[in-house]
């Protein structure tokens, strides 16, 4: 064998060590991503989960359709993940938390288990329901007021919650307009590395501001902030009233 053909045979077998390699190292790197990912969301390949859906306002037995668009993100998201989904309406889904992952999509007017997870789990938060004006479907965590403005600012409650560490995850998409859902459930399938890197697995609760949906759709959003704590913490009872004083000549007597 010459010297010439002896490089030749050395660089092939060099180019396909070096290609063996990188594809070894491409694999374990996707396969982590996938296993971070898995983790984040409580989605072991073939575990189950549940996606939680509301009623369209006014309409019995429908979706709508902004909420549908977000059932489809987070659907693609959970595949991905080699899980498998059910998904049940509001009403039906009468069963506790922690045994399998839950998506939870509308808000506490439209979506009575979106409700009981705020009372239970964030009891924070109180949402204004009916009424008119500025303050209709206002958001109200710890002493701050969050208003709705149609079209120009709308806000949603973007949730990850556990019980302990060992329970699979419940995440709250919890919007003053359906077209918000759809946005958290968007921004938490682009942002889950991010939001991985800063919380890990544990318990989350984000406020999200949706800018200017008539003209953007869901697509910008802006973070207004971390609200956990304030989400988590019990309100304050109010202040019970301070007595009367009796008027004179009419106190204890003996």
């Amino acid at each position: 064998m010459t010297d010439d053909v002896r490089n030749i045979v050395l660089g092939v077998i060099a180019a396909g060590i070096s290609a063996s390699l990188g594809w070894l190292a491409r694999t374990y790197l996707l396969r982590r991503r996938l296993r971070r990912k898995q983790a984040f969301f409580g989605l072991p390949t073939h575990s189950e989960c549940l996606l939680v859906v509301n009623r369209y306002a006014g309409a019995e037995g429908s979706v709508h359709r902004h909420d549908v668009f977000a059932l489809l993100e987070l659907s693609a998201l959970i595949k991905d993940c080699g899980a498998k989904t059910q998904i049940v309406t509001h009403d039906v889904a009468q069963q506790g938390f922690g045994d399998r992952t839950e998506f939870c999509v509308g808000g506490p007017t439209t979506n009575q288990r979106m409700a009981a997870h705020l009372r239970t789990l964030l009891p924070g938060v109180q949402v204004t329901v009916g009424g008119s004006g500025p303050d209709r479907v206002a958001y109200r965590i710890g002493p701050e007021r969050y208003r709705m403005e149609r079209g120009t600012a709308e806000y949603v409650l973007l949730a990850r919650l556990t019980g302990n560490q060992e329970a699979r995850p419940v995440f709250l998409f919890c919007g003053q307009r359906a077209i918000t859902n759809q946005a958290a459930a968007r921004y938490v399938v682009r942002h889950h590395e991010k939001l991985l890197r800063k919380h890990g697995n544990k318990s989350f609760c984000l406020l999200l501001k949706v800018v200017n949906s008539e003209a953007y759709g869901p697509d910008v959003v802006e973070l207004v902030g971390d609200v956990t704590r304030a989400a988590q913490a019990p309100v304050p009872a109010d202040p019970a009233p301070a007595p009367v004083p009796a008027p004179d000549g009419e106190g204890e007597g003996g």
